[in-house]
């Protein structure tokens, strides 16, 4: 089968794959592979769960869509349990990620307009990554993705992330037209960059006293990825605004934006909308998921395995000369290399049954479904081994076996 007539905007590996169901996906030729990405921290419940599927099946051959015409039952259950989860009061219901972002965008904009903020100005932060659309584009980083759409809209300030003295110097020069902060609080495809330890309870803080909305994209790190449910909840924090996708909906698309009451209150009828945001089915899909993350126990799961993942590469990796840090929390770890080499990590990961992402052309991002046991830790730390031994062969550099589990 033929991809010309598919857009040039992906580089996929020569790889399809049939089925799924776990952590396992199986490829044409029914070759199985240990899915450590999962669709970019998109499956958190595995593929196929069978409860996922049950309510897909169940509800498409019940009602699909009505439109936000008329109100929608999963669409305010899906709202509630979210509100419950978070602390934050009201939920907007998009598509996707970039959508929820250009939603907390579009508060951002009102609230300075609210206080009167001719030109209201958000700060963001260095290698942030939030969307591709040109809104969410502009609070991005990185030349690669922004090329050839100059000018792009938007009134952004970039500092350096984890730079509380790079934050408060803005303010001094630009402080009465900040409306808002808006950040990861783990830079996902930057390589899994995490703050210093008090770094979100502190612009919690300088938010606080400077009356701008804390805005966090928690796209990837949310819905259980790090541990707990979001991520600022390892701070005991909780922002104005917030952002989820990916592990929402498992696979189903569905983005969303929450704020708290007074926040959420600047949109009006006709102010913001969505064709088919938080139509039936997907956010019963979304209720199934977190109906399973607590029930079993993946919390708990992601942080345990998270941290045994984080012991085990930094035992057999420690002294290899590629390696330059392993980092990470919960199901969300990064292993930074000296030198690039995503496409020879891709293929020889594939070739040893492992599939991983590589961002930033050097880092190894690690994001397994959140149901990963004890053996599936050990495999991946024995494929993330192999495959640097078969990049290293291939590139004439020097040896890494793993140890026995």
């Amino acid at each position: 089968m033929t991809a010309a007539c598919l857009m040039n905007t992906y580089q996929p590996l020569p790889l399809s794959f049939a089925k799924g169901l776990g952590t396992r996906l199986w490829d044409q030729a029914g070759r199985e592979y240990l899915d450590a990405v999962a669709g970019v921290a998109v499956t958190n419940v595995g593929h196929s769960h069978p409860r996922v599927v049950a309510a897909i099946s169940e509800q498409a051959g019940l009602l699909l869509h009505t439109s936000n015409l008329y109100s929608i039952d999963w669409q305010q259950r899906l709202a509630q349990k979210l509100t419950q989860l978070s602390g934050l009061d009201q939920v907007f219901f998009n598509n996707s990620g970039a959508e929820a972002n250009e939603t907390a965008l579009k508060l951002a904009r009102l609230y300075g307009w609210h206080k009167g903020i001719e030109q209201p100005l958000v700060v963001v932060m260095e290698n942030a990554f939030h969307g591709r659309t040109l809104g969410t584009l502009s609070a991005s980083d990185g030349p690669a993705v922004r090329l050839g759409y100059q000018p792009l809209p938007g009134n952004f300030i970039k500092v350096p992330f984890g730079d509380l003295a790079a934050l408060d110097k803005v303010a001094e020069t630009y402080g009465q037209r900040i409306s808002a902060v808006l950040l990861e609080p783990i830079q996902g495809e930057s390589g899994v960059q995490l703050a210093p330890p008090g770094y979100l309870k502190a612009l919690r803080e300088r938010c606080n006293r400077r009356a701008w909305l804390l805005m966090l994209d928690e796209i990837q790190t949310g819905i259980g990825r790090t541990g707990q449910w979001f991520a600022f909840q390892h701070e005991g924090i909780v922002p104005d605004v917030m952002t989820l996708a990916k592990g929402l909906g498992n696979g189903i698309p569905i983005g969303a934006c929450l704020a708290r009451n007074n926040v959420a209150q600047l949109f009006t009828p006709g102010s913001h909308g969505s064709t088919f945001g938080g139509n039936p089915l997907a956010c019963r899909v979304g209720c199934t998921v977190l109906e399973i993350i607590e029930e079993q126990g993946l919390l708990t799961n992601a942080k345990r395995q998270g941290e045994r993942l984080l012991v085990r590469l930094r035992a057999e990796l420690s002294d290899h000369p590629e390696v330059v840090q392993i980092r990470g929390q919960g199901l969300m770890i990064g292993i930074e290399l000296a030198h690039p080499c995503r496409d020879l990590m891709l293929i020889a990961a594939r070739d040893h049954g492992l599939l991983i992402n590589v961002t930033r052309g050097k880092t190894i991002r690690l994001l397994p479904p959140l149901t990963i046991d004890d053996r599936e830790v050990e495999m991946i730390v024995r494929g993330v081994c192999q495959t640097l031994k078969s990049v290293q062969q291939a590139q004439g550099v020097s040896d890494c076996t793993p140890a026995q589990a």
